[in-house]
C-alpha cells in the first residue's frame, strides 16, 4: 500500500529542560495514534534546546567565565545516544506504531552535536545524523558532523533522510541524499521566516519527494523573562511555520504558525514516479558526462589506535 500519514509536531525546547519537553513529547501518543501518523518528524534541537540569543560569554580572542558556565549547563541538558531520552522515544515508536525523526543535542564526551535521530516501531533508534555544518555563531557551541551519518532509513512511510536546518541549503548534501533514494526528506529546524517556505517547496520540487519540515514554537522573550539583543521583547522568539510539501512543490499542510500542535497530511509515494517523469536530477535529467559528486562516507576521527 502506498498511501501514508506523514505529520510534523511543531513544540519548543521547553525552559524546565529535557525531562518538561520529554514529556510534552509524550503527551502526543494519542494524538499520533488517532492520526493514523506512520512518520511523526520533530523540530531541530526540541531535546537539549535551541539557545537562541545566547551569547555563550564569547567575544573574538577571549572568553568570559561566565560563559563557560553557560556552556557547562547546556552540556548537562543534552542528551546521550543512546540513553534514557532515546529509550522513552523508542518506546513511543513502539506503541504508537510511527517512525519517529527528532532533532537533540547530542553530547558526545565533553563536545556537542546538532542531532537528527531516527526510529522505528520494530527496531527502536536506528540510525543517527550530525548536522555537518553549524551556521555562524552555532559553531562555538556544536561539532560539525562528517559523512558517515547520511542515513537513509527504510519506513512504511518511505525512505527517509534528514538535512537539518541550513543544511538545507547546501546543494552537493541535497545531491548525494538525492542519490540515495529519498522518498520523504525531513527538515528539522527553528528557521521560522518566511522564506523557509520557498526552501522547503523548492527542495521537494527539486528532489521529486514529499518533505516534513517541523519547527519549534517559542513564545516571545517576555513571556519567557529572557533578553534576546536587538530582539522586539513582545515578539515571538520562534513562531513555528512547520509544513508537509509534495513533490511537485505543493503545500500540503501548513503552515502551522504561533501554536503546539500536531500537522498531518495523507501522501501517495506512487505519487513520486508521476511526478519524476519529467525531472529525475539523479536519473534521467542528470549529466554525469560533464558532473560528478564524490561522497566520503568514511567516520573521520583525529586519533586511530592499531594493533
Amino acid at each position: 500500500m502506498s498511501q501514508t500519514v506523514v505529520a510534523a509536531l511543531q513544540i519548543g525546547a521547553s525552559p524546565e529542560g529535557k525531562a518538561a519537553t520529554l514529556e510534552q513529547i509524550l503527551s502526543f501518543e494519542a494524538a499520533i495514534r488517532e492520526a493514523g501518523a506512520e512518520l511523526v518528524v520533530m523540530p531541530e534541537a526540541v531535546l537539549g534546546g535551541y539557545p537562541k540569543g545566547e551569547i555563550f560569554g564569547t567575544y573574538l580572542g577571549y572568553r568570559l567565565s561566565e560563559g563557560r558556565e553557560a556552556f557547562a549547563a547546556y552540556h548537562a541538558n543534552a542528551v546521550d545516544v543512546p540513553g534514557p531520552e532515546t529509550e522513552a522515544l523508542a518506546g513511543l515508536a513502539q506503541r504508537s506504531g510511527a517512525s519517529l525523526v527528532v532533532g537533540v543535542i547530542e553530547r558526545f564526551g565533553a563536545s556537542l552535536y546538532c542531532s537528527a535521530l531516527f526510529f522505528t516501531p520494530e527496531q527502536g533508534l536506528v540510525a543517527t545524523h550530525r548536522k555537518l555544518m553549524p551556521t555562524g555563531t552555532e559553531r562555538l557551541i556544536w561539532g560539525q558532523g562528517d559523512g558517515s551519518t547520511l542515513p537513509v532509513v527504510d519506513s512504511p512511510a518511505g525512505k527517509l533522510g534528514a538535512a537539518i536546518c541550513w543544511e538545507n541549503h547546501m546543494p552537493l548534501l541535497r545531491m548525494a541524499m538525492y542519490a540515495k533514494g529519498v522518498e520523504v526528506w525531513c527538515a528539522p529546524t527553528v528557521d521560522e521566516r518566511d522564506v523557509w517556505q520557498a526552501s522547503m517547496r523548492h527542495i521537494a520540487h527539486e528532489g521529486r519527494m514529499f518533505l516534513v519540515s517541523a519547527c519549534q514554537v517559542q513564545p516571545s522573550p517576555k513571556a519567557l523573562g529572557i533578553e534576546v539583543p536587538q530582539w522586539d521583547p513582545d515578539r515571538p522568539l520562534i513562531q513555528g511555520n512547520s509544513v508537509i510539501v509534495g513533490p511537485l512543490g505543493d503545500v500540503l499542510a501548513g503552515p502551522l504558525r504561533n501554536e503546539t500542535g500536531l500537522l498531518t497530511a495523507s501522501i501517495d509515494l506512487d505519487d513520486l514516479v508521476r511526478a519524476r517523469y519529467d525531472l529525475d536530477v539523479v536519473g534521467h535529467y542528470a549529466r554525469p558526462d560533464v558532473f560528478s559528486l564524490t561522497v566520503d562516507e568514511r567516520p573521520r576521527g583525529n586519533v586511530r589506535f592499531t594493533t
